[in-house]
């Protein structure tokens, strides 16, 4: 069976779950400490981050959006039309746009702070780092939020969905990303109704079920994390 190398609260992961599930794969999933330099780990990504995919024949995959994009071609091609990833070469590359503008800009403004501050810190032992939550991180990404939430509503309003008339792969970068966010009730979801009724629309998917059930020992989901409806 293929393994998965991950943290629940990885966005990168996250995103990487979500399309497995998308395409009703199974895969074992190996939760790590992202904030630790595992030796093991460094030999499979020397980048030492996470996701992690080993597919069943041992190739190795590193990174989110590369995980992703292998899934589509050596799963999702069976799949037939339901690819998340347009036919044409123009349409692709604004999945593509979106998929790093999301997995590297929204997370590296919004969700890297908060689940570093939030929810990682406070499992480092002893040792393992500075678990001391930091006030200034936490104010950055709450007033970044709201320009990215923004943007999405901007693109929903347009489109039918992010990147075009269909679901792709930018649909759930983004949703990865704010499924982190939402968990810690840190979405200011009344400043863009547009956004909301998309990112409803995302986690009314069967795919996203899973991580809708995850739980934090100690950090308890908000209220509306779980509810389809808001």
């Amino acid at each position: 069976m293929p393994k998965l190398h991950h943290h629940p609260f990885s966005a990168a992961s996250r995103y990487v779950r979500l399309v497995l599930a998308e395409y009703d794969e199974t895969a074992e999933f190996i939760e790590e400490k992202p904030w630790l330099r595992i030796p093991a780990l460094l030999q499979l990504n020397p980048a030492g981050t996470l996701p992690i995919f080993i597919d069943d024949n041992d190739t190795v995959v590193s990174g989110g959006s590369v995980i992703a994009e292998y899934l589509l071609e050596t799963k999702g091609a069976r799949m037939g039309e339901v690819r998340l990833m347009p036919e044409h070469a123009a349409d692709r590359a604004e999945v593509r746009r979106l998929v790093e503008w999301f997995s590297q800009k929204l997370h590296g403004e919004v969700t890297n702070y908060m689940v570093t501050e939030k929810v990682y810190k406070r499992r480092m032992a002893t040792g393992e780092g500075n678990n001391s939550p930091d006030p200034a991180a936490i104010r950055a990404a709450r007033a970044n939020i709201r320009y990215h939430l923004q943007y999405i509503g901007y693109l929903a309003g347009r489109r039918n969905w992010l990147a075009g008339r269909e679901l792709s792969l930018a649909d759930f970068a983004a949703a990865a990303e704010l499924s982190c966010i939402d968990y810690l009730g840190e979405v200011p979801w009344e400043a863009d109704e547009t956004a909301k009724a998309w990112y409803a629309r995302v986690k009314s998917r069967p795919s996203f079920r899973s991580l809708l059930a995850d739980t934090l020992r100690g950090v308890p989901a908000s209220t509306h994390y779980a509810d389809l409806d808001f």
